[in-house]
């Protein structure tokens, strides 16, 4: 089969520009939905899953999904403490962290609107065992002091919170000594201070979890059917990194769920647009479909010229849509944690899997808009042409 030459396709796209630059307009902006739904899915799965350490173990009471309800008493964390496994430090200590959850009401820094945040007590061991939390101004908290060190997100986002400046939160004074910064990961969002102070604050008599780092990765398994074993215990232990992962789960789906939807909903109007544009074209070019057929092109080859036609006009709104998309990395945004009910900071992430996904959507926009009129535009024969020019 002799095909139409593919400068003929594109020659007749530039002759209709304006109607050309109308319908990708339409596609562009759908598929701009459409990327940034899967950008921001993206980006908050790395912000999750970069919050947890792979050698991490963090223990939460048994069917807890979170630390704001899980409960840990006192006497099960030194239970835990004198677990086998755990992994020391230069001076001999045991690194496990005994630490606890709470949310607080917070106004934002420009609208003043409340927004949750979580708090949360630890020790300079909890620093410790998560290296990717540094400091980049001021100093740690000193322990039985109502001193706190804020994630970047929270000091950029809410009020109050650069240094020096206090804050209220359960009737007692807090004064901001420190922000660090997490490496995007979900503690740029929390407020930390002493476990025992949030604790006493707070009215808490239990700990939310015991976060500890192991000697070895393989000694997991045994901890975790040592606390399994023990009825007295009633607890939970997870790698740290699968536990922050399994949270962002019911986070991406909802949000793709929704925004995919949308995106579905808004590609109709597009693949219609597509539609009215290639039965247009097919209506105005009757004669010359007639001449292609006269040259003894087939059937087939005139349905492939139209359908290209479609296709190129997605494969322009494609790329438009998805560069429009990529400058979303520069916005910092935040959304609730569903998890949690705290606020959580996280940037659009583009990927090439996230372009790959776009642009063979933006396709498929093409082909369903464009096949009917041009498979109706192949059906035309010699004489029906030469009678309707």
């Amino acid at each position: 089969m002799r095909a139409i030459p593919l400068s003929y396709v594109m020659r007749n796209l530039w002759v209709r520009r304006v109607t050309t630059i109308l319908t990708a307009g339409g596609m562009a902006l759908v598929v701009f939905v459409f990327a940034t739904v899967l950008m921001m899915s993206e980006g908050i799965n790395e912000t999750m899953v970069a919050t947890g350490q792979p050698d991490n173990v963090l223990i939460l009471r048994k069917g807890a999904g979170a630390e704001i309800n899980s409960a840990i008493t006192r006497s099960q964390a030194s239970n835990l403490d004198a677990m086998p496994g755990i992994a020391t430090d230069n001076q001999g200590r045991r690194l496990v962290s005994r630490e606890v959850a709470v949310l607080n009401n917070l106004p934002k820094r420009d609208t003043l609107e409340m927004a949750n945040v979580t708090l949360r007590g630890t020790s300079e061991i909890g620093l410790a065992i998560r290296p990717q939390v540094k400091l980049v101004a001021g100093r740690m908290f000193r322990p039985g002091t109502s001193e706190i060190v804020v994630g970047r997100a929270v000091a950029r986002g809410f009020a109050n919170m650069s240094l020096g400046h206090t804050i209220t939160m359960a009737g007692r004074e807090w004064t901001v000594v420190g922000i660090f910064d997490a490496e995007r990961s979900g503690f740029d969002s929390e407020i930390w201070g002493d476990v025992d102070q949030v604790m006493q604050a707070f009215r808490r008599a239990v700990y939310a979890s015991i976060v500890f780092k192991l000697a070895s990765i393989e000694a997991f398994n045994g901890i975790r059917q040592a606390i399994a074993d023990d009825p007295q215990l009633q607890l939970d232990a997870k790698l740290e990194a699968r536990f922050y992962a399994e949270q962002s789960e019911g986070m991406t789906k909802f949000i793709k769920l929704l925004g995919l939807s949308l995106s579905v909903i808004f590609s109709i109007g597009a693949i219609v647009g597509a539609m009215i544009t290639m039965f247009a074209a097919v209506a105005s070019r009757i004669g010359e479909i007639g001449t292609l057929r006269a040259l003894g092109f087939r059937r087939e080859a005139v349905l492939l010229a139209f359908l290209g036609e479609s296709l190129g006009l997605a494969l322009v709104g494609g790329i438009v849509g998805l560069m429009a998309a990529s400058l979303m990395q520069t916005v910092n945004i935040s959304t609730l944690n569903y998890q949690t009910f705290a606020e959580m900071a996280f940037r659009f992430k583009f990927t090439w899997n996230v372009a790959v996904q776009t642009m063979s959507f933006s396709l498929l926009m093409g082909f369903l808009g464009g096949f009917v009129p041009a498979w109706r535009a192949g059906q035309l024969s010699i004489i029906e042409c030469l009678r309707q020019a």
